[in-house]
């Protein structure tokens, strides 16, 4: 399979890379700053750009199967309008390339996976996420009312750990004490996802 990976810089975007790999897709990452792949360069295919320009986009995209963005803002707070931008070039870019399968990660507590958070994330996501939230919703919204073949995930609070290959997956799912997740596991099921049909224009909340 031919994937276009955005956001293939971050922590979450390199197992997904490493993980394509080995399942012997075909990887081009879309990266602002190329020489951070440079590990990677006899592997993948870089192509130098901005996951919020449709043009950038557009020319990664061209002759993929399928787009996987695991876009974040990092350590930052501030979004400055990333995850609302790079969804309308996306969603462009895939059109005008004629891909149609779309594998976006976003969060769990965005819209209306908020409804089955617990008390204490609720709280997180209402104060010192609140921005971020809003402008993630902006961008699935904007994604489900695509005529795309999307697939919305949402992961709970990511970890650095391993893989564990035990991740509990659902449209929606109760939330007890600290959910968590790991980067591996997120990146393994995006993966999964792109390759099949089963989640095809659903929304997939993902924890431990």
């Amino acid at each position: 399979m031919k994937l276009l990976i955005l956001g293939a810089t971050g922590p979450t975007g390199r197992h997904l890379v490493n993980l394509a790999l080995k399942a012997g897709d075909t990887v081009t990452a879309l990266a602002r700053t190329p020489a951070a792949l440079d590990d990677m360069a006899d592997r993948i295919t870089v192509v130098a750009g901005d996951a919020t320009a449709q043009r950038d986009v557009a020319t990664a995209a061209l002759g993929q199967d399928a787009i996987i963005s695991a876009l974040g803002q990092g350590k930052t707070l501030s979004h400055r309008g990333l995850f609302d931008h790079a969804s309308a070039a996306v969603i462009g870019a895939a059109r005008q390339q004629g891909v149609s399968r779309l594998v976006w990660m976003s969060s769990f507590g965005v819209g209306d996976t908020f409804q089955t958070a617990n008390v204490t994330q609720k709280a997180m996501y209402r104060t010192m996420l609140k921005g971020v939230y809003a402008n993630k919703k902006i961008a699935d919204d904007r994604i489900r009312a695509s005529d795309l073949d999307w697939t919305l995930v949402y992961p709970t609070a990511l970890t650095n750990g391993p893989a564990t290959g035990t991740y509990r997956v659902a449209e929606r799912l109760p939330m007890k004490g600290a959910a968590r997740i790991s980067r591996a596991d997120v990146a393994a099921f995006m993966l999964q996802a792109a390759h099949g049909s089963e989640w095809s224009r659903r929304e997939a909340v993902v924890s431990n």
